[in-house]
């Protein structure tokens, strides 16, 4: 017997043994968002292995019973080739079994599903053409693969749920943001517009108690005055009170080339836009772009005025902190002495939990921080008025009528739990 015959024919069903399982990796592995750009750039195979990996169950059947066919053949075909080697048909069969395991598990597996993984879009491109006839051969076989796993799956009752969730989208931010490929200004960018949609207007919102209005009956003088002062370049009009806003007052508008403007001010107010706390910020912009305006009024539950969402502070969601020239930085948390913090009460509420690692109980519903420190002191705030909030201590330094404007916070050290622990039962001892 010529031993030679059934070596190539092994080698040969090995390499294809390679070949299925390296392009199983590569389909599994490859970045479509990769193969999409190659494919825009007219690349027909990256088109291909898009066209392949869009009905993938197909494709791992293809995959899948190529493999096994080939790696049992080799099995048989090691089997007849060491029995008639060895003149022993059990010892054949070990042997068989040993010498075409170690080949399949190196040459057939490993081996290639390594270098598949280090470049998997360029092995697709180059399986993909014998794949897409394999494919055409066992559209039998795949067409009850297919059938088999409907009926599977009706039996176990599996839901096909594909679609990414925003944690997993946010996580393979984070994991592109280690590998490199974006820097953390394009990593901060992209978690914005993923959070996006979830923002609410409540939560960006200017509160009516920072608002700059003006009456309907206001001098022009009066309204030059408060445009000069604020430096906005849009102002409320309400009557009565703030409750009642009736439009907004542009800058542009007021003044001409010659000063004031002659035009009276019921031809310069624009309409205002209304909107609940509860409007996605996604839908405000939409709504702010359809009607042309660069302000919407938030209504309470009264029908009042709650505050103010400008298109700033929504696209401030996006990109972070815009700052004009004539914007007053302000610095919401300065070290004084060591622990002790001077903090402005403008800052996020989420910002000054996390800046001094508060985390607040069950029952702490305030989204702002004056009104989570009216909530602690149980009364109107007034200077000098002192909490104890876990490990901080706040004294408010300055407020504005009922509200608080200022605070110095000291920070305590937290004793670890377990020291305190193995303390007491010292103690006890």
């Amino acid at each position: 017997m010529d031993p030679l015959p059934y070596i190539l024919i092994m080698a040969a069903l090995i390499l294809m043994s390679a070949y299925f399982s390296a392009t199983e990796t590569a389909f599994s592995s490859l970045n479509r968002t990769k193969v999409k750009t190659m494919v825009e750039k007219g690349d027909k195979k990256a088109k291909l292995v898009l066209k392949l990996s869009d009905n993938y169950d197909k494709l791992i059947s293809t995959i899948l019973v190529g493999n096994n066919i080939v790696n049992i053949a080799v099995a048989s075909i090691g089997t007849i080739l060491f029995s008639e080697l060895l003149q022993d048909p059990d010892l054949g069969a070990t042997v068989s079994t040993i010498v075409v395991t170690v080949a399949v598990l190196i040459f057939g597996e490993v081996s290639p599903k390594s270098i598949a993984k280090d470049a998997p879009e360029k092995f697709a491109m180059f399986s993909a053409p014998l794949i897409r006839v394999l494919n055409v051969f066992l559209t039998p076989i795949n067409l009850l693969f297919s059938l088999w796993k409907k009926m599977l799956a009706k039996i176990l009752r599996i839901e096909n749920d594909s679609k990414m969730s925003q944690e997993e989208l946010l996580m393979l931010v984070d994991e592109v943001e280690q590998e490199g490929s974006i820097d953390e200004d394009e990593g901060d960018l992209l978690r914005n517009a993923i959070e996006f949609s979830e923002q609410e207007a409540g939560d960006i919102l200017t509160h009516r108690v920072d608002l700059e209005a003006v009456p309907v009956d206001a001098t022009k003088e009066e309204i030059a005055k408060v445009f000069t002062q604020t430096r906005f370049s849009r102002l409320l009009v309400y009557t009565e009170s703030i409750d009642n806003i009736i439009g907004v007052i542009h800058l542009k508008d007021f003044f001409t080339e010659t000063g004031i403007t002659t035009r009276p001010l019921d031809e310069l107010i624009t309409k205002p836009v209304f909107i609940q706390k509860s409007e996605k910020i996604n839908d405000l912009l939409k709504i702010l772009q359809q009607n042309k305006s660069h302000i919407a009024v938030v209504l309470d539950e009264y029908g009042g005025t709650r505050g103010i969402v400008t298109m700033e502070d929504i696209l401030e969601e996006l990109v972070g902190e815009i700052w004009d020239e004539h914007d007053e930085v302000v610095e919401n948390f300065k070290l004084i002495s060591e622990n002790l913090y001077d903090v402005d009460c403008s800052a996020d509420f989420d910002d000054f939990c996390e800046f001094f690692n508060i985390e607040l109980g069950e029952d702490d519903e305030s989204n702002a921080l004056s009104g989570w420190i009216m909530e602690q002191l149980d009364k109107v705030p007034e200077v000098n008025d002192t909490f104890v909030y876990k490990h901080l201590t706040v004294t408010v330094t300055e407020t504005d009528y009922h509200r608080v404007t200022k605070i110095k916070c000291e920070v305590s050290e937290i004793e670890d739990e377990n020291a305190e622990d193995e303390k007491e039962t010292s103690d006890d001892e």
